[in-house]
């Protein structure tokens, strides 16, 4: 069963999302599932079975495209499905918002990753990603 996650599922998808590998020091797990709850165009989607949590996915819609991250599955459930269940109900939440177009980025070198999303019909775009954070100091 998919469904939206509740402000006291963050241990458990935080957990999950560490167990997969996807946090980084730069950002807050924390701060980003929080953002992704208080906003009526962001929502974090757990995948729950028999034995607890499968797997979670963060989506957002900013207006002109929809995104996805931290698609995660716990390790012990993975190639059963949950993850292709995940993107498919993304795709949906972000239908339902009016959506034209999904993305989201992973890193160069996870050639799993990449396998995954290009095996659910992704396709590599031809853009350069640019970026910088914003810190304190530029303020």
């Amino acid at each position: 069963m998919i469904v939206e996650a509740a402000a006291d599922d963050r241990s458990a998808v935080i957990a999950l999302w560490e167990a997969c590998g996807l946090t980084r020091p730069w950002n807050d797990p924390a701060s980003d599932y929080a953002l992704a709850l208080s906003g009526a165009t962001s929502a974090v989607l757990v995948a729950r079975d028999g034995e607890g949590l499968a797997g979670s996915v963060m989506t957002g819609f900013d207006g002109h495209r929809g995104w996805v991250y931290y698609l995660a599955v716990a390790p012990d459930r993975q190639r059963g499905g949950v993850g292709r269940a995940l993107m498919a109900a993304a795709e949906a939440w972000l239908r339902e918002r009016g959506a034209p177009k999904i993305q989201l980025m992973v890193r160069e070198d996870n050639d799993a990753a990449l396998g995954f999303y290009e095996a659910l019909g992704m396709e590599r775009q031809k853009v350069v990603t640019l970026g910088r954070f914003l810190g304190k100091e530029d303020a």
